[in-house]
């Protein structure tokens, strides 16, 4: 009678630092990051993230391929403001496209301080899963190593939406308010 080896999971993660100088009306970045919606939304693209009231959201992440294979993740996100910053959280998610996969796990904590200077913030970024049925002959190095480029894509593109998106709306909010 032979044995099957245990499925090892997959896992890969990314970690993204930020330090971005505002230079005009930074002493407003703490309240501005009070506006929790506005904020996410702006980090975030704001087309693919649903309010669901309390600081909770549910973002689809952008679709991307591996090997093929269209991938559709969906994450809900828990956001709380603490002492000048705005922290964000995963608290569930789920993984469309790689065929019948149920111990997908994306783990998100992001914080984004308001400083005297500008914004700081640093975003740690992971998932865990089997290996796909559908990817079964893909050595678990090469997936591994692929999933941690989608990862800091993935990172990459928030920060340089809070670089461009959030500080040009952060400017619009300061003349409105």
């Amino acid at each position: 009678m032979s044995r099957q080896l245990p499925i090892m999971p997959l896992a890969f993660d990314a970690r993204q630092k930020l330090d971005l100088s505002v230079k005009s009306h930074s002493e407003r970045l703490s309240d501005y990051l009070l506006q929790q919606e506005r904020v996410v939304g702006a980090m975030l693209d704001s087309k693919k993230l649903i309010a669901l009231g309390d600081g909770n959201f549910r973002y689809t992440v952008t679709s991307f391929k591996v090997f093929q294979l269209e991938v559709n993740p969906v994450v809900s996100i828990a956001v709380v403001n603490i002492e000048n910053a705005l922290q964000m959280k995963a608290t569930d998610s789920t993984l469309d496209g790689l065929g019948l996969v149920d111990d997908f796990e994306l783990k998100l904590d992001a914080t984004l301080r308001a400083t005297e200077q500008g914004l700081k913030g640093d975003a740690h970024l992971g998932v865990t899963v089997s290996q796909p049925p559908l990817l079964k002959f893909v050595p678990s190095n090469i997936l591994e190593s692929t999933g941690q480029s989608i990862l800091n894509g993935i990172l990459l593109g928030i920060k340089a939406r809070v670089g461009q998106q959030l500080i040009q709306d952060f400017g619009r909010w300061c003349k409105e308010n």
